[in-house]
């Protein structure tokens, strides 16, 4: 797809307008619904476009014997189930109060689905779906979310290409195209000499038709420079964990941005917007007059009589530009003056004739 709406969001493929910015709140708010609230006004001002949570029950998404992946050092919790069943404590009740709340802000509403029932109620509340890496290969998913109609963001962590030209074809042959792939690293948190954000380029160049975005597991502290070379590479949304704390332990509250980085990245982003302007080459109209007195011209280098047959030893090329260019050197040589050309004068269009 060219072109993909996400809510009021217009993303044109191989535009540099601002990108879709998604605040991943994911489990952060503790299963707090006040806390998710907060994160989602914070969001807001800082000017994400969506902010995200993660909906799922930990008996449907891990076995009790699905052994952690992450830093442990970071979040001690060494089972995925066990993990996965601190933080499910909402559901159907308290995402249709977010997602209300989140419209009063102004904010779109995301949350990544983990189960067929999730996808299934969520779909009313959203105005896309984001697939998490670890379901790229979960086709049996993908074609039960492509049915709904919705744009997909799909997280390509962990993956190579051919996987993920499985997943496309599995999301199209249900008659669904609108896709964007995100680059990720499925490290949590992901070193920043593992970010990898080149790949990026590889995917707009072997992803032509879709839209390519970055999901990021970094550190903050580079946070701003990441982000923005990844957006220079081409991501078009970017996805960043964030909490309303990021000194609070365990989960990802220690590789998310808050509100402030948020909000710093945003204003970074209109920064180099001001001075990126247009990716097709050409000249401003400011610089009109730099064309015509800077660039030069062809100039009598002594006085050339009418009649004389134009040489070399009578041409300098001189500013301004606004008599005829030197592009046209080999024609005006062996030409004939049409008229006494003083010294220094500029030649123009009439002082010569070609036969």
């Amino acid at each position: 797809m060219k072109e993909i709406v996400i809510g009021n969001f217009k993303i044109i493929k191989g535009s540099l307008e601002k990108p879709y910015i998604i605040a991943e709140a994911g489990v952060n708010h503790e299963g707090d619904i006040e806390k998710a609230k907060l994160m989602i006004m914070q969001a807001s001002e800082a000017g994400a476009s969506a902010i995200k949570f993660q909906t799922y029950k930990a008996e449907k998404l891990a076995s009790k014997y699905s052994p952690s992946y992450w830093n442990t050092n970071k979040e001690p919790t060494r089972s995925q189930y066990e993990l996965f069943k601190k933080y499910d404590k909402f559901w159907k009740k308290e995402y249709e109060e977010l997602a209300n709340y989140a419209e009063q802000c102004g904010i779109d509403f995301l949350s990544t689905p983990f189960d067929f029932e999730s996808a299934d109620f969520l779909e009313p509340l959203m105005p896309a779906y984001k697939v998490a890496s670890a379901d790229i290969t979960n086709i049996p998913f993908l074609r039960h979310i492509a049915r709904k109609g919705k744009p997909i963001l799909l997280s390509t962590g962990a993956s190579t290409v051919s996987e993920i030209w499985q997943a496309i074809e599995a999301i199209k042959e249900e008659g669904n195209n609108q896709i964007v792939l995100l680059h990720c690293v499925l490290n949590y948190p992901t070193p920043i000499e593992r970010a990898n954000i080149g790949m990026i380029k590889d995917m707009v160049n072997k992803f032509q038709d879709y839209i390519i975005g970055y999901s990021d597991h970094t550190l903050p502290n580079k946070m701003e420079k990441v982000l923005t070379a990844a957006w220079l590479l081409g991501a078009q949304v970017i996805e960043k964990h964030f909490t309303f704390d990021k000194t609070l332990p365990g989960n990802d509250h220690y590789h998310a941005m808050d509100k402030e980085d948020l909000s710093r990245f945003v204003k970074l982003l209109d920064e180099y917007k001001e001075f990126l302007g247009n990716f097709e080459k050409h000249y401003i109209k400011e610089e009109e007059i730099s064309r015509l007195n800077a660039r030069r011209s062809l100039v009598a280098k002594r006085f050339i009589p009418a009649g004389k047959i134009i040489e070399e030893t009578d041409i300098e090329i001189k500013r301004p530009g606004t008599g005829v260019s030197p592009l046209l050197y080999d024609k005006v040589i062996g030409s004939k003056a049409t008229r006494d050309i003083g010294e220094d004068e500029i030649l123009q269009f009439g002082d010569f004739r070609i036969d």
